[in-house]
């Protein structure tokens, strides 16, 4: 647990580095915000997760980790598509992100099987 909660909050900080480099413009100022939201609510809710009252919340907690890390390789892949650089940092971010949207399905099927 200790390892995805380092992992999630890498995955958020990594994410903001990456911002920090894109082209000021009024597309990319979109994007770039809709990208800090969903990838900080990564590191986020998987904090939550870990403080879950019950089985439910837990599982409850870790779908909206899902989602977002989900999202944030939507705006990833993106971003890759309309800017030329920083391809390989953003193509690393998001094979990052596609394993923590396995990990964390795999734990919510694991979760389930407690119910």
């Amino acid at each position: 647990m200790q390892d995805l909660k380092a992992r999630t909050k890498r995955f958020t900080l990594n994410c903001l580095e990456l911002c920090t480099k894109i082209p000021k413009s009024r597309e990319f100022d979109s994007i770039v915000r809709q990208l800090i939201r969903s990838s900080s609510s990564v590191g986020a809710n998987y904090r939550a997760a870990n403080r879950a009252k019950s089985d439910r919340d837990f599982i409850n907690k870790l779908k909206i980790v899902e989602e977002e890390a989900d999202e944030s390789m939507f705006w990833l892949e993106i971003l890759l598509e309309i800017n030329s650089n920083n391809t390989e940092t953003i193509q690393k971010l998001i094979d990052e992100s596609d394993e923590l949207v396995a990990i964390t399905v795999a734990s919510i099927k694991t979760a389930r099987k407690r119910l």
